[in-house]
């Protein structure tokens, strides 16, 4: 496995998503190693279950030498980065959910539309991606200006193609069905990034803000004129935003693991109703 390790200070591994390509996020790593110690990986091919990619994210650890670091998982790797604070919750210093699935999800109609046959829809899934461009477009100051951004993006998918296969197995490879009860006891500060509810073409944000319901005293952040490619589209205020709370919460929390949020009125995984926290829109 190809470690990307850069930057320096506080340390953050960022994990992708079910594209798996590392080098899609590229704007994101180098806006945050101009703040932080960075480290991430691409996907592996071979893992047959989905714990072989929660493994990945101790192996990133490991070969950077880090004890601990803040978890941030993008879209499906959100999942990895819950299912690793289940299983290693004494080596996560805080998680950063990024437009990230919840634990409940499973293919939906048009996920199990493109599992059926991957490689012979690819083509199909490349002309259904352009539906992005708003987004893009909306990041830019317009669908003129965001032509350049819209083609950079499109040059790094194209010279880092993703799998339509590999895409279709981590699909395939869900998290334990107990998941979202075991991170019920995890005790570590958590961060909750999505974009605007219009532009999020990929994962509703509904659907990233069930962790809330997990984590009641999680915060929430929304980084205005993005939608699920805000780390792409918007590198450094999504920086500014993942550091600001990480460093935040190394501050805040001792050995024992998570400290009661001031914004919370009951205590983290109290059976009260759930809190909704304030959302804080940034950019």
């Amino acid at each position: 496995m190809k470690i990307v390790d850069r930057g320096g200070g506080l340390p953050v591994v960022v994990i992708p998503g079910i594209q798996g390509r590392w080098e899609w996020m590229e704007p994101a790593i180098d806006a945050l190693a101009h703040r932080c110690h960075v480290v991430t990986f691409s996907l592996a091919d071979d893992a047959e279950m989905f714990d072989g990619l929660v493994e990945q994210v101790r192996q990133a650890l490991d070969a950077a030498g880090l004890r601990k670091a803040a978890i941030c998982g993008v879209s499906y790797g959100g999942l990895i980065a819950s299912a690793f604070a289940v299983r290693y919750p004494e080596r996560v210093a805080s998680v950063i959910l990024v437009s990230a699935l919840p634990p409940s999800w499973r293919p939906d109609p048009r996920v199990t539309f493109y599992l059926r046959a991957p490689r012979l829809l690819t083509p199909l899934f490349l002309v259904a991606s352009l539906r992005m461009y708003r987004e893009i477009a909306a990041a830019n100051g317009g669908y003129v200006r965001g032509a350049s951004a819209g083609i950079r993006h499109a040059w790094r998918v194209l010279t880092h193609m993703f799998s339509s296969r590999l895409m279709a197995r981590r699909a395939r490879l869900l998290p334990a069905a107990d998941l979202e009860a075991r991170l019920r006891t995890v005790r570590v500060p958590a961060l909750v990034i999505t974009g605007e509810r219009a532009l999020d073409r990929v994962v509703p944000i509904d659907r990233t803000r069930e962790y809330l319901r997990i984590w009641p005293d999680a915060e929430l952040v929304t980084i205005l004129r993005t939608g699920h490619l805000g780390l792409m589209t918007r590198p450094d205020e999504f920086a500014r935003v993942v550091v600001d709370f990480a460093e935040s919460a190394q501050r805040r929390v001792g050995p024992v693991g998570r400290t009661h949020s001031p914004h919370s009125p009951h205590p983290p995984h109290s059976p009260h109703p759930p809190y909704s926290p304030p959302e804080r829109r940034v950019g």
